[in-house]
């Protein structure tokens, strides 16, 4: 075979092909994807139950109106103090007009017209009472003797029994009756009275809110006032029903954004037996259980119905190995990241355990150190290359 010999025209044609051939390869290669990323590491996981809420006084008490009637003008403010049994407002019932008078009339005679018969019937039993007495005593003392038989005397006795029963009801007849009357005769007696009513506080503590504050008439059961002490409040935040169920007192929780610089420690005293119904943002129909908690220590620069958000501390626990959950996706087979290995990214199946707002806890497929890609995109994927830009410890 002759040795095959290049001319230089040849030999510089196939280097300038080669060099032009590792351009274009070089400029036609994808550059690395720019990624953010994150190292695995161990710590403190926490896995909360956020929820919003608002405060409310624990022992409020709204003062309503007894009856129907005008009250005054309530010159009680927002913030006063009012001890117990201090005067909230005065009701003046209004007259009955003619009709309800004459019913009321009609009404009152009706009951003396009872009471009359309910002490007659009364006096006649006692008559017959008085006789069925003397003939027990009679039939006892004949009895003693042998004079009549043991079933002749059990019938006298039975029946002097139930006349001392009968005679007991028909009392307990004219004793209602009476007061019948009596409640009659007050309603006709408030036609021509216009007696007041003094509407006193149950207990002391501060004027929370005036309801109803001019002169006017009003239903009875109106809320006019609202007590309470501001200083002595609790906590209370809705929650989807299938997550109450995961609540138990005695629970540690944190109220933030209540407009203080820290979180304020609480605990949860009271999860409510009963759900409610609650329309969403967005419309959907949800089924919500309040949860009641209380305050390690108050905090007086809090008052009634300010609204908090609260994190219920669900578990807690040290040293877990835990992965950003910001970097996993799911697939057919379950939870997997991405990994970054000598610059390129690597899919990895993993099994995670509990799971809280920001991290959840790596059960198998990663150790502590690696990094894993954190929020990937969708142009990501197997073996490509990546540069991580910011890389968070």
């Amino acid at each position: 075979m002759k040795n095959m010999t290049f001319s230089k025209t040849q030999r510089i044609t196939a280097i300038s092909i080669l060099v032009v051939a590792g351009i274009l390869a070089f400029v036609m290669k994808p550059s690395p994807l720019q990624v953010d990323a994150e190292s695995i590491r161990k710590g403190k996981l926490t896995v909360t139950l956020d929820g919003e809420g608002m405060t409310r006084v624990r022992n409020g008490f709204t003062v309503a109106s007894p009856v129907t009637g005008r009250i005054e003008r309530i010159t009680l403010d927002e913030g006063d103090f009012l001890r117990k049994n201090g005067m909230v407002v005065r009701v003046t019932p209004p007259p009955l007009n003619t009709r309800e008078f004459e019913e009321a009339d009609a009404r009152a005679r009706s009951a003396e017209a009872v009471l009359e018969a309910a002490r007659a019937h009364e006096r006649e039993v006692k008559v017959d009472l008085d006789q069925a007495a003397r003939k027990y005593n009679r039939y006892k003392n004949l009895y003693r003797k042998g004079a009549v038989s043991a079933e002749t005397f059990e019938e006298v006795k039975t029946s002097w029994q139930m006349l001392q029963k009968q005679h007991r009801a028909a009392q307990l007849n004219v004793e209602s009756a009476r007061y019948d009357l009596e409640a009659a005769r007050s309603l006709i007696g408030k036609s021509v009275r216009r007696d007041t009513i003094d509407v006193l506080a149950p207990d002391s503590g501060k004027v929370l809110r005036v309801f109803e504050k001019s002169e006017r008439v009003v239903s009875a059961g109106t809320p006019l006032v609202e007590i309470g002490d501001p200083e002595d409040i609790e906590v209370v935040i809705d929650v989807l029903s299938s997550d109450a169920v995961r609540v138990e007192p005695g629970m540690s929780v944190l109220v933030e954004e209540w407009g203080g610089r820290n979180a304020l420690d609480g605990f949860v005293k009271t999860v409510e037996p009963a759900a409610f119904t609650k329309i969403s943002s967005l419309g959907i129909e949800e089924k919500r259980v309040n949860i009641i908690v209380n305050l390690q220590e108050p905090e007086s620069r809090l008052g009634d119905n300010y609204r908090v958000q609260a994190k219920i501390i669900l578990w807690q626990e040290e040293d877990i190995l835990q992965v950003p959950v910001s970097s996993l996706f799911r697939s057919e087979h379950g939870w997997n990241v991405f990994t970054v290995s000598r610059g390129k990214a690597v899919r990895q199946a993993i099994t995670i355990g509990r799971r809280g707002a920001y991290y959840a806890e790596v059960l198998e497929g990663l150790e502590e150190g690696d990094v894993v890609v954190v929020h990937p995109t969708n142009d990501l994927e197997e073996g490509m290359r990546v540069n991580v830009i910011n890389r968070y410890e």
